[in-house]
């Protein structure tokens, strides 16, 4: 048995054809999605959620504030979100209006809106009207911080 045959390139059997050199690369789509997940410490359980969220559909988590961990599934046109029970995204806080933002789809594109709250809706730390949302963006209603998470299919798509 000859010792050497083990992955040593320049002992090649004879009459065989060298393996070619495959390096694996990847998108910068692919790494900046592995950066958000990382930036927000993403639970293994997290992430199971996101990478099966269907095309047109997006996840909000609960990073800081009452009710840390909760998910809430962004999935029809127009999601309300507020302290009235019927809110498709309902936050019990009084620091949260009873009809305080809404989240838009249109296509695959998600925008929050603020409905005229009185604290206010903050888009990475600045109040704002309206703002268009992309993977890994805060928004902040009340004391809840929310991550959003765009469907992994869109964002391979780069749509």
């Amino acid at each position: 048995m000859n010792d050497s045959l083990a992955g040593d390139d320049a002992t090649q059997v004879p009459g065989s054809t060298p393996a070619p050199d495959v390096t694996a690369t990847f998108t910068q789509s692919f790494l900046e999605q592995v950066k958000a997940l990382e930036a927000v410490d993403v639970t293994a359980e997290e992430q199971e959620a996101i990478a099966s969220l269907p095309s047109g559909n997006a996840l909000l988590i609960v990073r800081r504030g009452p009710s840390q961990g909760s998910r809430f599934l962004l999935d029809v046109d127009v999601t309300t979100c507020g302290r009235h029970p019927n809110s498709d995204i309902f936050l019990d806080d009084v620091t949260v209006s009873r009809r305080h933002a809404e989240f838009r789809r249109n296509g695959t594109e998600f925008e929050v809106r603020d409905l005229a709250s009185l604290n206010g809706t903050y888009y990475e730390g600045e109040r704002v009207e309206r703002h268009a949302l992309k993977d890994g963006d805060e928004v902040q209603v009340g004391k809840f911080h929310l991550t959003f998470f765009a469907s992994r299919v869109d964002l391979a798509r780069g749509a």
